[in-house]
């Protein structure tokens, strides 16, 4: 949880909004719980905001299972952290983040065959 001592800094990657500060309140999220989500997302689609990228890891091992996401948008080198909340259940997949041709043939060419365009 939250206290006024552990609330996030912005710091040379990150920049965080007010609103993500509330919900992570909110739902009792950890500011190491959204860096892990943003280092290794289980799924990333488009977001609905324009220029955004929403991420998405499950939650481990709960009896009712639920998923932790976040929206971001990147700020120059930056990544500015717009919101995060927990969806109930599974959510239905989306449009997923589109990668060119020549790269994914460029990754599975260099042996990385589970990269796929989801």
């Amino acid at each position: 949880m939250l206290s006024r001592n552990t609330l996030p800094k912005n710091d040379a990657k990150l920049l965080w909004t007010n609103h993500v500060i509330r919900k992570m309140v909110f739902y009792r999220l950890s500011q190491s719980r959204i860096k892990r989500i943003l280092r290794n997302p289980k799924r990333s689609e488009v977001g609905i905001a324009t220029g955004t990228i929403a991420l998405m890891q499950p939650e481990p091992k709960t009896k009712k299972p639920s998923e932790v996401w976040l929206m971001y948008q990147r700020v120059g080198k930056k990544k500015r952290i717009i919101t995060a909340w927990r969806y109930p259940g599974k959510s239905p997949v989306r449009e997923a983040i589109p990668i060119p041709h020549d790269i994914l043939e460029e990754l599975e060419s260099e042996g990385f065959s589970s990269v796929k365009n989801r």
